[in-house]
């Protein structure tokens, strides 16, 4: 075994999230951790790198005892990871970026970098993952997934022998998701080892040598790739089977909820127009960069636009700014939910109610007691894991705190929710929650959109299809009348 876990435990405030973990991985396979949010893997990642400091038990690496006390001493020993948000400067160029922190010097350390050495080794490194990329090239002007791959560069950089990903395909499209399983095989040949997180599981069925299954912070088993079906990995993650992975509720167009007119978000784009009605869910689907979330962030105010109007159940408002979204109705779900839906600073009472604050006071104050107990009202209800209130939203997994991100939003009690990228990062199992989340707000008469990358999301729960390119929407179909390859189409243009 390149790396072991030896009965390795962790809590917070109490709060027990790993549960006497024992984990092996062999050198030169893609071993996969698998299991709902809040299952224990980014816990487990973090003790692996120097985020975290274990309770008790003991890593082994290459069968010494390895102590990671910081970040330092995981790269001293050979680890790297690549985490969703990725660790890149965008001002500088992949050169810079690959070297950052160990750059090259001419002679000593205090003397001048040597930019030739930098600029031949980045070039190979890039090389050895298949790209041909300038190494002098800005990071802000390639696409995610040649980003992503410069952070691969990086961890190479440093001798890395095993590279932890961390849901690594969620902000890719369809291509740069297989230059990156291609990038991920090519490695692998070269002895290089992969912890590899990712809630996609015909992903995991393509790359993955090994899985370990987690459930509420203890191991439930290791199985082999080969021998395991997607409906097996599912059992085994969730503890229960899951039939309709897409629970659609079935139901009638209602009244006018949200209507776009002559909306231009910028001088050069052409106008956009459409509507959005109560009793169905509105779907927005495109390739990377086709204007969704601009057109989202546009209507909630979080951006500027060149001009349009906004209609909320048939009333023209005018929304100069975020909290006069907020005041008329409207919530968005951001797709960034660390940068922009939540504070990480902050424990989670505090974040389910930081959008309306005034429903929370009493005499001209804030009473703690009532938003402690407005939030544990909607932990219980959204099964946010740990549960308790009082945790910082960054000791939270990706899909726990995207939980906490919608409730805040409930708490708002808005007439018409935006959800840009709802699962992203979410776990089979919770992705079921999140739906039926949508599907009661859709009853209770609420305007649901939903943007997402994930064609199988857009055709599973949505009544109605808006396909955007390059800035304007290409098509509008009934969801009974589309499948991937019309949507496809009208969304490269064709």
């Amino acid at each position: 075994m390149l790396l072991e876990m030896k009965n390795v435990s962790k809590s917070f405030s109490g709060v027990q999230v790993l549960h006497d973990i024992n984990l092996g991985v062999k050198e030169g396979e893609v071993h996969v951790l698998l299991g709902e949010n809040g299952a224990g893997k980014s816990t487990i990642i973090k003790i692996l790198t120097g985020a975290y400091t274990k309770d008790t038990g003991d890593v082994y690496w290459d069968k010494q005892v390895l102590e990671v006390n910081e970040p330092k001493d995981a790269i001293d020993a050979g680890i790297a990871t690549i985490y969703q948000e990725l660790n890149l400067i965008p001002e500088l160029s992949v050169m810079e970026n690959i070297f950052l922190g160990h750059e090259q010097k001419k002679g000593s350390k205090f003397s001048l970098l040597d930019r030739a050495t930098m600029r031949e080794k980045a070039k190979k490194l890039m090389s050895r993952l298949g790209q041909n990329t300038d190494p002098d090239e800005l990071v802000q002007n390639l696409g995610v997934g040649r980003q992503q791959l410069v952070e691969i560069a990086k961890a190479l950089s440093l001798n890395a022998r095993l590279i932890i990903m961390d849901e690594p395909t969620s902000s890719l499209s369809g291509s740069e998701t297989e230059q990156l399983l291609l990038t991920v095989e090519r490695l692998r040949e070269q002895g290089i080892t992969f912890i590899y997180i990712s809630h996609r599981l015909e992903e995991i069925k393509r790359i993955g040598d090994s899985i370990t299954i987690l459930r509420d912070g203890a191991k439930v088993d290791t199985v082999k790739v080969e021998n395991t079906s997607v409906d097996e990995m599912i059992a085994l993650m969730v503890g229960r089977t899951l039939d309709n992975k897409f629970p659609k509720m079935e139901s009638s167009r209602g009244e006018e909820g949200l209507r776009v007119e002559n909306f231009k978000l910028n001088s050069d784009s052409k106008e956009i127009n459409f509507t959005a009605y109560t009793g169905e869910i509105l779907g927005f689907s495109g390739l990377v960069g086709a204007g969704r979330t601009e057109l989202m962030r546009g209507i909630f105010a979080a951006d500027s636009i060149e001009s349009g109007d906004i209609y909320i159940f048939g009333k023209k408002k005018k929304i100069a700014n975020p909290k006069q979204a907020i005041r008329e109705g409207i919530a968005f779900i951001t797709e960034d939910r660390k940068g922009e839906g939540l504070f990480l600073d902050q424990p989670l009472h505090f974040n389910k109610t930081i959008a309306k604050l005034k429903e929370i006071k009493r005499n001209g104050l804030l009473s703690i007691r009532k938003q402690k107990n407005v939030s544990n009202t909607y932990v219980e209800s959204l099964k946010i894991k740990p549960n308790n209130i009082n945790l910082l939203a960054q000791n939270l997994s990706g899909g726990n705190q995207q939980k906490v991100v919608i409730a805040k939003w409930l708490f708002t009690q808005a007439k018409v929710f935006i959800f840009d990228e709802p699962t992203r990062g979410i776990d089979v199992g919770a992705k079921v929650e999140v739906y039926n989340l949508i599907n009661e707000l859709v009853k209770l008469g609420a305007c649901v959109i939903i943007v997402s990358s994930e064609l199988p999301e857009i055709l599973g729960m949505c009544d109605r299809i808006l396909v955007m390119h390059e800035g304007e929407i290409t098509g509008d179909f009934k969801v009974k009348e589309a499948n991937q390859e019309i949507i496809m189409r009208a969304a490269t243009g064709g």
